[in-house]
Order: C-alpha cells, then structure tokens, then sequence
C-alpha cells in the first residue's frame, strides 16, 4: 500500500512501534459536539483514506463517525454519527458504540466495534462505499470487546481475535 502516510523511526529511539511526531494527527474537537476523538480504523480507500472514528460528545456519549481524508493527517469526520441499516430492531438497539475496526476481505469493508448491547459484544456490520453500512449481528456475548477480523478467509472461515471486557 504505497499511499499509507509513514514517519521513520526517531533516531533517538529504540522501540518496535513509535507514534507520530505531530500526534494527534485528528483534534479531538475537530467536529462541533466532539468533546475527543479516536482514530483507529483508517483504511486506503479509492486512492485517498477512509474511516470509523469513534467520537464522545460533551455528554460523553460514544459514537461512531465516518471520515474521510486524501492525504491520511487532514481529516473530515461528519457532523452526525452512522447511521447503520439493521433489519431486527431489537439487534439495532445499543448503548454506546467505541472501539472500531475496518479491514477490507473481498469485496467490502467490514466494520467491527464495542457495542454496548445487554453488555459490552463486538457489532459486526459493513460498508461497500462509507455512505451506507449495514449492521449485522452482536458477533459474541457479553463481555468482550476489540473485535478484530482478519483480512482475508483462514480455512474459508472468517476469523476474529477479541478480547474480554472488564
């Protein structure tokens, strides 16, 4: 992926993994109710980026917000959160939404978070093009969280590591 924005490791540094030097790359109040802003499901998208950001208002309700960006460091997030399209309301239902993850398996994005249904499970939608997402499921029982598919089929099964909530 030769678009993915990168930053070489700081000489003085020894560490596997270092943040960039300008963090945070998105302020968290870059939208009007924001009161933070997380970014950890950005993914190449039709030559530019996409994303699910979760955003807490100043209530400090937990969301999940779209955004886009051509250069991977200037975001645009929409005002509003997704709004996903679920065929069973009872399934639609949550409390709070964090904790996203995107990843790009055959044909579509797949979107996976913390959502708070009975608990603390992982919600499991998808994308085709960051302008409709469909919900799911609730792919486990309370409590986990930090869902995490991997990017392509193992054994022609999708396989997911989570972890449990506390």
């Amino acid at each position: 992926m030769p678009n993915i924005p990168w930053e070489e490791r700081p000489s003085t540094s020894s560490d596997v993994v270092w943040r960039y030097s300008a963090n945070p790359i998105i302020p968290r109040d870059l939208i009007p109710s924001s009161n933070s802003i997380f970014n950890s499901a950005a993914v190449p998208f039709n030559g530019k980026f996409a994303g699910v950001f979760r955003c807490d208002n100043k209530k400090r309700e937990m969301n999940l917000h779209r955004g886009f960006s051509d250069d991977g460091f200037s975001w645009r997030l929409d005002n509003d959160p997704i709004e996903w399209q679920c065929d069973d309301a009872e399934i639609g239902r949550y409390q709070y939404r964090y904790d996203p993850r995107v990843v790009w398996i055959e044909d579509r994005y797949w979107v996976t978070w913390c959502n708070g249904y009975h608990g603390p499970t992982i919600g499991i939608g998808y994308t085709y093009d960051f302008e409709q997402f469909h919900f799911l499921e609730n792919a486990l029982l309370p409590f986990n969280r930090n869902g995490v598919l991997f990017p392509r089929r193992i054994n022609d099964k999708y396989v997911m590591l989570n972890r449990p909530s506390d």
